[in-house]
């Protein structure tokens, strides 16, 4: 499955502009990032792919697009959303235990937990020094700010979110209702912080950029559940990660709450009980799966997702956007329908 055309048409750009602000910083620790974007191997030789679809950047340029500026003038945000995201997957990773990312190793698993949060904190700040940027792109100081208070309550809603999804993992009473707001903060937040950063950009029409934001919210979550039926029947061979990883991770994912809420007694303490286990069993993993499709937990999944779509494609709709833009997001909406990465 490809890509649409909108990731390849700004990806050059991308790169460009984030190896530029790492360009002149030299020390190992900035290989350790550059390692994890994909740029080198972890004995510093170059590579030619890099890693990951770039979604967020993505958003951030085609919505300055879309409201009607040019992206090249948003490049800096999109940089600073790239670096603020994978920030949060370093940090991710070692919290998880995650020993792959991408089909290699994480940066925890080759330079250990330690220097990894150096990465990942080093990442985070880097952001600011994209924002730094957009003064020469002749931003003002006004609207500098506002992307960065944005970025930050962004950043903030992301780790509180994180904070759920770990807190979870220690709860069996976790509902549908409780789930939805940690990917809002975990995944939904973030995304819809850089369709909304893209439009803050591109026009001064609040209500525009208020319409991008919640179109952002709602790609958001729709992504997240996506994510969560790709950890448990997601292809290894094209995720990179084996079939049932959530399961075995204890991941309170979406699947696994409706399951639980809705599995028969005998069911529900058979799923229950493999979540306060010590040790992963693949005889658990295999009943936790069968229970799941006797839940019908993975229909209800992607309806939800494709719910989310629906309410993402139907703000589409409503805004007042030129036509070549429009068949771009219209194109990533389709995608994210049907990605199976």
């Amino acid at each position: 499955m490809n890509l649409p055309g909108v990731f390849e048409k700004y990806r050059l750009a991308i790169d460009t502009e984030l190896k530029s602000v790492l360009d002149e910083r030299r020390s190992p620790l900035y290989d350790m990032l550059r390692y994890h974007l994909g740029w080198i191997d972890e004995k510093g030789n170059p590579l030619k792919n890099g890693a990951g679809k770039a979604l967020r950047p993505t958003l951030c340029l085609l919505g300055c697009e879309a409201a009607g500026s040019d992206y090249r003038r948003a490049l800096p945000a999109a940089a600073g959303l790239e670096l603020l995201h994978n920030f949060s997957l370093i940090h991710d990773d070692i919290q998880d235990g995650d020993l792959e990312r991408r089909h290699r190793p994480t940066v925890w698993a080759v330079w250990g937990m330690p220097q990894a949060i150096n990465a990942g904190t080093a990442m985070r700040i880097l952001t600011n020094s994209c924002l730094a940027r957009l003064a020469d792109r002749g931003f003002s100081a006004d609207t500098i700010l506002q992307l960065q208070r944005l970025m930050d309550e962004a950043s903030l809603d992301l780790i509180e979110g994180q904070y759920l999804d770990i807190a979870f993992e220690q709860r069996q009473d976790v509902t549908v209702t409780d789930y939805l707001k940690m990917i809002g903060g975990k995944t939904g937040a973030l995304i819809a912080c850089s369709l909304e950063a893209g439009a803050l950009l591109g026009t001064g029409d609040r209500c525009m950029i208020e319409q991008f934001r919640e179109l952002g919210w709602n790609i958001g979550l729709s992504f997240q559940i996506t994510d969560d039926i790709l950890g448990i029947w997601g292809n290894r061979d094209i995720t990179g990660k084996p079939l049932a990883s959530d399961i075995r991770r204890r991941k309170k994912t979406l699947p696994i709450v409706h399951a639980i809420e809705n599995a028969r007694d005998g069911y529900k303490k058979t799923i229950t009980g493999y979540f306060t286990e010590t040790a992963a069993d693949e005889n658990g993993v295999n009943a936790v799966l069968d229970i799941l499709n006797q839940t019908g937990a993975e229909d209800y999944a992607r309806n939800m997702s494709r719910d989310y779509l629906m309410k993402a494609r139907n703000i589409l709709d409503g805004l007042d956007i030129k036509s070549d833009p429009r068949k771009e997001l219209e194109d990533l909406l389709g995608f994210l329908e049907a990605r199976n990465f």
